[in-house]
Parts: C-alpha cells; sequence; structure tokens
C-alpha cells in the first residue's frame, strides 16, 4: 500500500482522535524506584503519524550506568552529559499537548514521572498509549510483544536496538500504519492517563533480576513477594461504609502517591494487595475509570466498586478492624 493510498483508506479521520504523539524511549539504569534514566529521544508526529521532527539527548543519571551491555553507555561516555533537570524544558517542550507514546509505556512513562518529580517539576503528559495495547487490539499476527516484532511486521529496519533514538525511530515507523490501521476500523485508542508523581522515595527496593523486560512483554513493576494477609475476606466495599481489614485490593493505572507506596500503606493498614481482579475482589482503585484496562473490564462485568485515589487513601486512615483472623491451614508435617 503506497503513502498516498493509505491516507485515503484512512479518510474520514476519526475526529475523537489525538492532534499530536510523541514517540518516547528512555534508556536506564535498571528498573528499581531508584534508578535513573542514562539517555531519552523523541519523535513528535502529527494527528496522522507523520514525524514533524526528533530530538535525542544523553543524561547524567548521577550513579553507575548499570546494564552497559544493553544500552552502551559507559560512564566516561555519560561523564559529560547533562543533568535531567537541565534537559528538562527542552523534552517538556516536545511532550507538551501531545500523547506519550511508548512501548510498554509504562516503563518509559513512570521512569519519566520520577525524574520530572526528582526536579521537582510538573510533566505535560495527560495521556499515554502503548504501542504493546494498541497490537493487541488490533490483533497483529505477531509471534510476540516485542518491538522488533512489531518492526519486522510492518518492514521497519532496526539499526541499532537499545539505543534510544533507534529504538523510538523504529517504534515511529511502526506506530504510523498501525495508526492507520485503527482509524480505518473506527477503533477506539487505548489512551490512558499519565499522572505525575507527588508523592514518592528513591529508597531502595528488595533487588530484581534483570532490567527492562524483554521486548516490553508485560508490565515493568516487578512482583514483589508479600506476607499472605492475616485476614479473612468480609467481602466487597460498600459506599459510605469504611475499609475492612481483609479486603482485596486491585490497584490499575497511574497514582499520584507511587505505586509501591501505596500497596505497603494498604497491606500495613491489613487489606490485601492482588495483583488481578476477580469475583473476590473487594475494591479497584484507578484514576481513570473509563479505561479499557483489563482490570477497570472485569471490575466492570463483576460490578467491583470502583474508587478514586484519592477516596481510597481518605478511607485508608481508619480501615475498621477484621472480624477475625484467618488460621492457615495445618502443614502436611504437623498432621
Amino acid at each position: 500500500m503506497t503513502m498516498l493510498d493509505d491516507r485515503q483508506t484512512a479518510a474520514p479521520w476519526p475526529t475523537a482522535y489525538p492532534q499530536g504523539y510523541a514517540v518516547v524511549d528512555v534508556e536506564t539504569t535498571g528498573l528499581a524506584r531508584d534508578d535513573r534514566i542514562v539517555s531519552a529521544a523523541v519523535y513528535r508526529l502529527d494527528a496522522r503519524g507523520e514525524v514533524e521532527d526528533h530530538w535525542y539527548t544523553l543524561v547524567n543519571p548521577e550513579r553507575d550506568p548499570g546494564p552497559v551491555w544493553i544500552h552502551g553507555l559507559t560512564s566516561e561516555a555519560l561523564e559529560g552529559a547533562p543533568l535531567f533537570p537541565e534537559v528538562a524544558a527542552q523534552l517538556s517542550e516536545r511532550l507538551d499537548g501531545r500523547v506519550l507514546v511508548a512501548h510498554n509505556a509504562a516503563f518509559d512513562w513512570s521512569m519519566l514521572a520520577r525524574e520530572y518529580a526528582r526536579a521537582a517539576i510538573t510533566a505535560p503528559v495527560r495521556q499515554r498509549l502503548c504501542t504493546i495495547a494498541l497490537s493487541k487490539e488490533l490483533r497483529l499476527p505477531l509471534p510476540n510483544h516485542k518491538l522488533e516484532s512489531l518492526a519486522a511486521h510492518f518492514g521497519v529496519v532496526q539499526q541499532r536496538a537499545h539505543h534510544a533514538l533507534d529504538d523510538a525511530r523504529v517504534l515511529a515507523e511502526a506506530f504510523r500504519p498501525s495508526l492507520h490501521a485503527a482509524a480505518r476500523g473506527g477503533m477506539r485508542l487505548p489512551l490512558l492517563e499519565g499522572r505525575p508523581l507527588t508523592e514518592w522515595t528513591d529508597s531502595p527496593v528488595a533487588p530484581r533480576v534483570g532490567y527492562r523486560p524483554p521486548g516490553g512483554q508485560g508490565t515493568w513493576r516487578a512482583s514483589r513477594k508479600r506476607p499472605a494477609c492475616p485476614y479473612p475476606n468480609p467481602g466487597r466495599y460498600e459506599p459510605d461504609k469504611p475499609l475492612m481489614q481483609g479486603m482485596r485490593v486491585a490497584f490499575s493505572g497511574d497514582t499520584s502517591v507511587d505505586r509501591e507506596l501505596l500497596e505497603d500503606r494498604a497491606v500495613e493498614a491489613g487489606l490485601h494487595v492482588a495483583t488481578s481482579v476477580s469475583r473476590l475482589t473487594s475494591l479497584l482503585v484507578t484514576n481513570d475509570p473509563d479505561a479499557a484496562t483489563s482490570k477497570t473490564v472485569k471490575a466492570k462485568s463483576f460490578g467491583t466498586p470502583i474508587l478514586e485515589e484519592s477516596a481510597f487513601t481518605h478511607l485508608l486512615r481508619d480501615v475498621a478492624p477484621a472480624r477475625s483472623v484467618a488460621v492457615p491451614p495445618p502443614s502436611p508435617s504437623s498432621e
């Protein structure tokens, strides 16, 4: 299909679609909340996905560069690079008024949101779009959800994998035909809210194996081992009543308070933090209830109560005690 044909089949363009996009890729020192960005790239696209310009910078992470064998950036290469606050204005200019697009956008946006928070600057991002989610919505016949597979599907040639500028270029070239395919089908784009961090910490978390998930598969947040909740599930949350210890709580989307901090506080209050939504879920906490994420879709289908973060944190101040303590089943050795 030629470019002209593509434009013709995309007309009329959906009026509800965004007016511009910022395709982003960042390389980092790792995945933990105290990790830093070492390079960033942005391709600005117009409403139909045509490239307007691109931008790239190294960033001094003020610490060791992490997986040099992945991104190729040594301490020597980053020594004279600008600090994030020194490039934040240029980056903000390229993000402002556009939907942030990334492959596994939860990762790139979370790392950017944390850098902006450290710099005490508000990121001009209101919505983000993950190309993994988009490829799933389009039902593309991909063997997996790696960037290289998406690129191969659209005939885009990768030149320097894990180089932020080339990864952003590849994604921009693969995003355009994806966007046009969505437009032809009248599909609703899987847009999610981009919420800046207002409360966070750089304290190290439990050690994690590896760095960015291969090809952006799954979520960038590694599963955390937590002790079993000692209280039985009292059932669903009821409006105008307090939370009760043992309630099963799931989270979806961005939160103003660092997600891990929010989950820690929920556990400390005696709640059970769940990684998915089921019929047993007491409530779902999300700031973007209209997003078509798997958790919000399931919550609505099950009739699970949905609360915004601010309401949840208010209720978290006074959680009702459990009526009883769950007794774990006896181990085989004790029988």
